[in-house]
């Protein structure tokens, strides 16, 4: 699943694309991935325009000028591929080589008046698009808590929200309510830099402990920023370049390898309900 980093940079590299095109047309092959009724989706999408876009954890939000918003969830594998004349570019789920555009994983087409084209791919069909109201949209964005790259994730605020919590700390980070963004590939790189095993219970935590949890969230997610993200296999992000992150992972993906530090080999274990990775010499 692509998280803050992954659709930051898409988020990034769509503004200077489609920002202030019309949209004439809009193809929908998978109706259930909309989340509105599709005769009204379509009435509200058909000739906007796309003022600027934004993001909240992993959601992309498209501001449209009748000042509604289109939210974009990629969830597990879903993709955007901006396409014009030779040019295709994308960014979101690691997928396989690109076919030729439109193909089978197309279920949602935008058609814009310069003659160029965006496509919602999603080989799973867990993404969705849902256009909502200046309430909506306020709505949303409040089931979100802070995010490790902005200018509310300050100490304090991050010893407000944990000093209440209980439970396993991977799940903790992967909780969107409390903390936004951080998907499965971040929560086990952050608790490898801040030394701590992600099936350590967020009571036992001392404070020092919580100082290199906080310190270690905004490091990692700042750096997978600055990198575009963490790229397998045939992922290019919307400028066509693979997100380099994948050279800094000091765990993930990395079963049975040997930890970059003490030459322990690194372990998998399931948890949270996902494969979780960690070096139980360097961890505590």
């Amino acid at each position: 699943m692509p998280e803050l980093p992954e659709v930051e940079t898409i988020r990034r590299g769509l503004s200077e694309r489609i920002v202030n095109k019309k949209i004439v047309d809009i193809e929908i092959k998978k109706p259930r991935l909309i989340r509105n009724k599709l005769a009204d989706f379509k009435a509200l999408v058909y000739k906007n325009h796309i003022l600027s876009i934004d993001r909240v954890g992993k959601l992309l939000i498209l501001n449209l000028a009748d000042s509604n918003f289109l939210l974009i969830h990629l969830k597990m594998t879903g993709q955007l591929i901006y396409s014009f004349n030779s040019d295709i570019v994308a960014g979101g789920h690691n997928f396989p080589s690109l076919e030729s555009l439109p193909n089978k994983y197309s279920h949602i087409i935008f058609r814009f008046s310069d003659g160029s084209s965006l496509f919602f791919n999603d080989m799973r069909q867990f993404g969705y698009m849902q256009i909502v109201d200046a309430k909506g949209h306020q709505k949303v964005r409040s089931k979100f808590g802070i995010e490790p790259a902005s200018r509310d994730f300050t100490w304090k605020n991050f010893q407000s929200i944990i000093k209440s919590r209980r439970g396993v700390l991977k799940a903790f980070l992967l909780d969107q309510r409390f903390i936004a963004g951080i998907g499965n590939i971040y929560a086990d790189e952050i608790c490898w830099r801040a030394r701590l095993l992600p099936q350590r219970r967020v009571e036992s935590l001392s404070p020092t402990d919580v100082k290199r949890l906080y310190q270690a969230s905004q490091f990692i997610i700042k750096k997978a920023i600055a990198k575009k993200g963490t790229t397998f296999r045939d992922y290019r992000d919307v400028d066509n370049k693979k997100g380099n992150f994948i050279q800094y992972l000091k765990v993930y993906g990395r079963s049975g390898e040997k930890c970059l530090v003490c030459k322990n080999k690194i372990q998998k274990i399931r948890l949270a309900g996902r494969g979780t990775h960690l070096c139980s010499h360097c961890q505590k």
